[in-house]
């Protein structure tokens, strides 16, 4: 592990804006795109997505836990939609990566990272880092870009915390 964590790699492609496509690598994990969605008036809470977390290597591995210095907390959710219509969140203790099957997270839908007890709203094209622990490829600190959710999602798709 301390080869992996050493190896850790933050990299930073495409145009500059506040959207940009960006990754960040821990060991054989590759982080694309960290964003979170802006947050609503005085909401304390807040919500992280990554377009995928990919797993090059041979064997599983588990995002553990994260932190941020903007919120007091970073809890991992899965989100699902009930039979009835009603979203249901829970946390859940890690998110696996699988070898070869990229996990993805975008808003309204399965996995996201809750930041809880932001200290300040989160505005579009703001940055910030947060560190990701992984149970084989250790740490990694990524890039957060605060951008707006797409506008051709449906308003169950922009869900928002």
């Amino acid at each position: 592990m301390a080869i992996a964590a050493a190896s850790v790699v933050l990299v930073v492609v495409g145009a500059a804006g506040p959207a940009q496509a960006h990754e960040a690598t821990a060991g054989l994990i590759r982080i694309t795109h960290p964003f979170a969605t802006p947050t609503i008036g005085a909401a304390t809470t807040g919500a992280a997505y990554f377009t995928a977390l990919e797993n090059t290597g041979a064997k599983p591995d588990r995002l553990l836990r994260a932190s941020t210095p903007v919120a007091a907390r970073v809890e991992m959710h899965t989100m699902s939609v009930d039979a009835q219509g009603v979203m249901r969140m829970r946390e859940i203790e890690a998110i696996d990566v699988p070898v070869k099957q990229p996990v993805t997270m975008r808003p309204g839908m399965g996995l996201h990272l809750m930041l809880i007890g932001l200290r300040e709203p989160l505005k579009v094209g703001s940055r910030f880092a947060m560190t990701l622990q992984f149970e084989r490829a250790g740490p990694v600190e990524v890039m957060v870009v605060v951008q707006a959710p797409d506008a051709n999602k449906t308003a169950s798709d922009a869900h928002m915390h």
